[in-house]
């Protein structure tokens, strides 16, 4: 399958598609939609457990990913990006999180199983979220030394969440919205101990999120560090999402894709929520500036996060069609720009 997508990703700019939770968001579901027959009487609080939605409601999960894919996305994302046992802890499902991960794979591999072709091949890719908690920082002020969470804690949970993907059917695994390197490790950690148990591997995306504009993840790392961090397990893609919106992410964007050695991707945000949480960029407006970024040579694969839509999405293919994507630069050109060419780089 990496043959598959390097060779599509060769001839054109490829699209992700857009947010999820926006688009359940406008379904304006209530506590009994999200609990369906199944989880009626739990005496956690469902209402926003969007994962639970691939059990409780799959047809609307399908035709949200079957709207994105008529938009023209090449990668499909799974609705899995809480589906971990830590995050679920929050409402008390733990115990479905592999089940929530294979049903989440398998509902976006019917979406695409029903419109791919042989001339226009689309791909899964299973959607392993960074989790609620942080690794390398303190939750609590008054103890810099406390932790919520630990790399085995996180290496067992993201593996669980991983089996269940991989038994779904997912073409790729897209480790999104990275804040704490140290939780992605984690999770590459446990993709590397599925890959040696089952003989077999599958590309890897991964995508960090700059928190504001000091240009820096949550635990303080630039984008540089952030790939140099990351680079060891031989990725398809690194790229950027969510926190700031197109215009905002245009340098670090660039940035990236100065250094990497492998293909970049960005699905940023519809610009800032105003004081209603409210994303108000138009896809014209986000469609623009991917437009140019298109132009200047910086992406391989681009996309929506939070605020985006099918429209959103529809406005990027159009924008960035017929445009060539991002030439990989030699390996050796990059290692001289990240200042690492008397690094020696064992095979």
């Amino acid at each position: 399958m990496k043959r598959n997508i390097l060779g599509s990703a060769e001839s054109r700019i490829l699209l992700m598609d857009g947010a999820m939770g926006t688009m359940i968001q406008r379904q304006q579901l209530g506590d009994v939609d999200y609990r369906g027959k199944r989880f009626a009487n739990s005496s956690a609080d469902l209402f926003g457990a969007n994962d639970l939605l691939n059990l409780t409601q799959p047809d609307l999960i399908k035709e949200i990913h079957l709207a994105y894919l008529e938009a023209g996305a090449d990668i499909l994302t799974t609705n899995t990006f809480n589906s971990n046992r830590i995050s679920m802890s929050d409402y008390k499902l733990e115990r479905i999180v592999k089940e929530l991960n294979f049903e989440g794979a398998c509902l976006a591999r019917q979406a695409v199983n029903s419109v791919a072709s042989e001339s226009r091949p689309r791909f899964v890719a299973g959607t392993v979220g960074p989790t609620n908690r942080t690794a390398s920082i303190s939750p609590d002020v008054s103890d810099p030394a406390h932790r919520a969470t630990n790399f085995d804690e996180l290496r067992i949970g993201y593996r669980e969440a991983t089996e269940g993907l991989l038994e779904g059917g997912v073409d790729l695994l897209l480790l999104e919205t990275v804040f704490d390197t140290l939780n992605a490790k984690a999770a590459l950690f446990a993709f590397a101990e599925l890959f040696e148990e089952r003989k077999s591997s599958l590309p890897i995306m991964i995508s960090g999120t700059i928190t504001d504009r000091s240009g820096r993840t949550l635990t303080g790392q630039t984008v540089e560090a952030f790939w140099c961090s990351v680079r060891h397990c031989g990725p398809l893609s690194v790229g950027l999402n969510c926190s700031l919106g197109a215009k905002q992410l245009r340098p670090y964007v660039g940035e990236l894709s100065s250094v990497a050695d492998c293909l970049v991707s960005a699905h940023p945000n519809a610009g800032f929520p105003n004081e209603f949480g409210e994303y108000e960029e138009t896809p014209e407006q986000t469609a623009e500036f991917l437009h140019e970024w298109a132009q200047e040579g910086l992406v391989n694969i681009l996309g929506g996060c939070c605020g985006t839509t099918p429209a959103h999405v529809a406005a990027i293919a159009t924008s960035v069609e017929g445009i060539s994507p991002r030439a990989l630069p030699e390996r050796g050109s990059v290692l001289a720009i990240s200042g690492l060419e008397a690094v020696s780089i064992q095979p």
